[in-house]
């Protein structure tokens, strides 16, 4: 039976029919999902995509958090049973909904920026990063004006000690993360948050490389190995 990933969209999302191409490009059936829906239709996985969601009024993610489909989302991801992928405001809406630890802040320069950014897989144990190999370099896309991730020292050290960092800058430091941090996961490794867009990176005729497909090959993966999912 062919996995059924589900795409949030948001008021203001902007990446949505990317991640939904970059879905069907790895072999799932990508399920349209609507804030306002009532429940998560069944889906095996889903997808948080980038964009300026309500506006980015209050804060980054701050009123996607209360979206009616979040009542649901939010606990079937704490529990570890559903894997969800939030990408740029994503993520920051997985931050603000307390499924992963830190903050988005401006970038350091305060300005916007958008570029091709290289990569480095730091955990490959995660339900969504399990087809790549840990220090393995990927060319994916970054366009943010407040991906700037932070915490405070405890949890970056937590963060670090437990393998929670995903990915991480190479080639220089674009936004002021602290310590190169480019995205990580819960302590389950089904929910990951990362400010660069792998979306953007499946096809060579439209991106700077195929090496984002990997996050979206790796939920199928995961799932043929018979890990629980929409339990």
């Amino acid at each position: 039976m062919t996995a059924r990933v589900g795409v949030v969209t948001f008021p203001g999302s902007l990446d949505d029919k990317d991640a939904a191409r970059a879905v069907a490009l790895a072999g799932a059936e990508p399920v349209s999902l609507w804030h306002a829906d009532a429940d998560l239709k069944g889906v095996d996985a889903v997808v948080l995509p980038g964009g300026f969601s309500y506006g980015d009024y209050l804060r980054c993610g701050a009123i996607a958090r209360f979206a009616p489909l979040m009542s649901e989302l939010v606990p079937a991801a704490r529990s570890g049973a559903l894997p969800v992928l939030g990408i740029c405001n994503g993520f920051q809406i997985l931050c603000e909904s307390h499924l992963l630890p830190g903050a988005l802040t401006r970038n350091a320069s305060l300005r916007f920026v958008n570029r091709d950014q290289v990569l480095r897989v730091e955990n490959a144990g995660t339900a969504w990063t399990g087809d790549y190999t840990e220090g393995r370099e990927i060319l994916v896309v970054l366009k943010s004006g407040e991906g700037s991730y932070v915490a405070d020292e405890a949890t970056l050290d937590e963060l670090e000690a437990t393998g929670r960092v995903v990915v991480r800058y190479v080639g220089g430091n674009p936004n002021g993360s602290r310590r190169d941090i480019a995205g990580i996961t819960n302590e389950h490794g089904n929910v990951v948050g990362l400010m660069p867009h792998p979306e953007h990176a499946v096809e060579a005729l439209t991106g700077p490389s195929t090496e984002g497909l990997g996050f979206f090959t790796s939920i199928l993966s995961h799932m043929a190995a018979g890990s629980p999912v929409n339990a």
